[in-house]
């Protein structure tokens, strides 16, 4: 069966769109509040969604995405009540989802086990933050998981060799940062993106997608010129934090314009 992200970007390629990619945090504020959040996204029309798996030592995100996996471990999300989350969003949606991810939680229940798991319940893809290719390639247990495309990381100040390296690898989509740092929407995107993006594009055939800092209509236009796709995670993940009583409804009304940003409409 052709994995989800490859036809959404295939479909999104025949029409001359870019791609809008949303991130929230499984189970935050609670898993039913989630999955309400995960279906008002994809009644809004992001093209992909990505999952944060809720993890107690998030050091590659900033205070926002940090609390909101706080929230979720304390309503007692799991990685089997991710998977069930994944299974329930599934009965009446088809949008594509990534798993992003630390390597920990995913080697603690065993690498393989994940993969296969995650990809019955309807998963598609899956971005391991602290796991560097060459690493993967040295253990054969991190490279034996199936079912799930490798999506890699790119950030502005990787060395040329690097890149080479990671876009080769990279699956489904690369996702390009925008600038140096941790998580968060509090430093707008760099202004030569678009000199990043045609870096990683000498490497792969794999859409190159943008995010960090991305959180206004005019930055997400801005980035969807000279990218295949605009990534928006922690100003969606913020709104979630500043509307725990309705948070879908919250979510629903601030991706708009911005999915209406990337399209051009």
């Amino acid at each position: 069966m052709p994995n989800r992200i490859d036809l959404t970007f295939a479909r999104l390629r025949e029409t001359g769109s870019k791609a809008f990619i949303a991130y929230v945090a499984a189970g935050d504020p609670d898993f039913e509040a989630s999955l309400e959040v995960l279906d008002a996204l994809a009644r809004a029309g992001a093209d992909i969604i990505e999952l944060g798996l809720p993890f107690s030592d998030p050091l590659a995100d900033g205070i926002v995405n940090q609390m909101a996996a706080d929230r979720a471990l304390k309503a007692g999300m799991t990685l089997p009540r991710v998977l069930e989350l994944i299974r329930r969003f599934r009965l009446a949606h088809d949008t594509p989802l990534v798993l992003f991810t630390y390597l920990n939680p995913v080697f603690t229940y065993g690498f393989e086990d994940f993969h296969r798991d995650a990809a019955a319940a309807g998963a598609d893809g899956i971005l391991l933050l602290d796991l560097p290719p060459e690493e993967a390639v040295s253990n054969s247990e991190l490279v034996a998981g199936t079912g799930l495309k490798r999506v890699c990381l790119i950030a502005p100040t990787t060395p040329p060799e690097r890149m080479k390296l990671l876009a080769e690898s990279a699956e489904g989509f690369v996702y390009a940062l925008s600038r140096t740092g941790v998580t968060g929407a509090h430093g707008a995107p760099a202004a030569n993106i678009a000199e990043l993006v045609a870096a990683i594009q000498q490497h792969t055939a794999v859409p190159v997608c943008v995010g960090f800092g991305i959180s206004t209509p005019e930055q997400a236009a801005m980035v969807a010129a000279v990218a295949d796709g605009v990534i928006v995670g922690s100003a969606i993940v913020k709104q979630v934090e500043l509307n725990p009583t309705a948070p879908a409804a919250a979510v629903l009304e601030f991706v708009k314009p911005l999915i209406a940003a990337v399209k051009g409409s």
